[in-house]
């Protein structure tokens, strides 16, 4: 994305405007990880796909935990909720706030690939 400035990467951490969700789903503004492959973000798109992160630390498989540090920025102990996969217009990201790296992208990756059976 090229907006203000901002060039997205995979594993970003962007705080975002997810709307008002309906049932369990996430919603609202949250931190989220942008999973789109480089070579789409190269392209600045207008849409990229993006992996909710909670507070609430679950048992799930479905979730990979992703622990605060200097590179990634998180305020606290959060779950990347790869069940909520979601493809989301670059309008709705306010800013970057951090990357959680290769090796937690991988994971959250490898979950997203044993949810869709990839």
């Amino acid at each position: 994305m090229r907006r203000l400035g901002l060039i997205l990467t995979p594993g970003d951490v962007v705080d975002l405007e997810l709307g008002m969700p309906s049932g369990s789903e996430a919603g609202l503004r949250r931190p989220a990880v942008v999973v789109t492959a480089a070579r789409v973000l190269r392209g600045g798109p207008n849409v990229v796909q993006v992996v909710p992160l909670t507070r609430t630390v679950r048992q799930s498989g479905a979730e990979v935990v992703i622990d605060p540090d200097e590179v990634n920025r998180l305020q606290a102990r959060s779950s990347a909720q790869c069940q909520h996969i979601r493809s989301v217009a670059t309008t709705r990201i306010h800013e970057r706030t951090g990357n959680i790296g290769p090796v937690l992208l991988g994971e959250v990756r490898e979950t997203l690939a044993l949810l869709l059976d990839l």
